[in-house]
């Protein structure tokens, strides 16, 4: 993408934003308000653009008839994800599935092989409704990656998740980004020192930073604040961009 504009009603949240993305994972930190989430709902063709280029996979989602492939090729998980109570698990997964327009014959061993990845075999029969916070966020991760999706795109995915199930999600992230691209926005810094080839850091709808994590480490020398290495770069990457806005 190249000159990113993005907003609602009469409010910019994304202005003049470059970003080339490479296969791997990469993650996109930054506080509250920063366009985080406005940037990955573009991505995920949820909203147009107000200005700028934009492709994705190649492709140029103006058009319907690539939108459409797009849309085929992509798996999306918000930070609040619509669901149908009644539903059990597997039934939710495959219905995504559906949507995506897996084939009819694939649909059933796509969902099982999603719910394997995220340890959900145990509850597929389950009802959505009748799930513990931290489970019904890895069933929104399911239905995200039950297409086998060339371009994975997750908004604040560990929320509710233990140290095990993190450390586990971790490990499907580095696995996908082997196979595609991966786009993640975390507040957790752990989760991008572990599992992210590039950082990315917004404020105020910008891109303040963009390099790998050892660039951020970097960023952080003779930073006081802050519980580890790449936190303390976090920390002074905002700093310097409050101080420049």
């Amino acid at each position: 993408m190249s000159g990113l504009r993005q907003g609602y009603g009469d409010a910019l949240v994304i202005r003049d934003l470059d970003l080339d993305l490479e296969p791997g994972v990469f993650g996109l930190l930054g506080p509250n308000g920063a366009g985080k989430t406005t940037l990955l709902r573009t991505l995920a063709t949820e909203i147009r653009p107000r200005a700028g280029r934009l492709r994705l996979l190649g492709l140029d989602p103006s058009d319907a008839a690539e939108l459409t492939r797009i849309r085929r090729q992509l798996g999306f998980l918000p930070q609040r994800f619509g669901y149908f109570p009644g539903f059990t698990t597997r039934e939710f997964v495959e219905y995504s599935a559906w949507l995506r327009e897996v084939p009819d014959e694939d649909v059933g061993r796509r969902a099982r092989a999603a719910l394997d990845a995220v340890d959900l075999g145990a509850v597929a029969a389950k009802k959505l409704k009748a799930l513990s916070g931290g489970t019904l966020r890895r069933a929104g991760i399911a239905q995200a990656i039950v297409n086998e999706p060339r371009l994975l795109i997750l908004d604040e995915p560990t929320a509710g998740l233990d140290p095990e199930q993190r450390a586990a999600f971790r490990e499907l992230l580095r696995r996908h980004g082997r196979e595609g691209t991966v786009v993640v926005a975390t507040h957790l810094v752990e989760d991008v020192a572990a599992a992210c080839m590039q950082v990315g850091v917004m404020y105020a709808g910008r891109l303040v930073f963009r390099g790998t994590t050892d660039g951020l480490v970097a960023e952080g020398a003779g930073q006081s604040q802050g519980d580890s290495p790449i936190e303390r770069g976090y920390i002074s990457v905002l700093q310097r961009a409050r101080a420049q806005a």
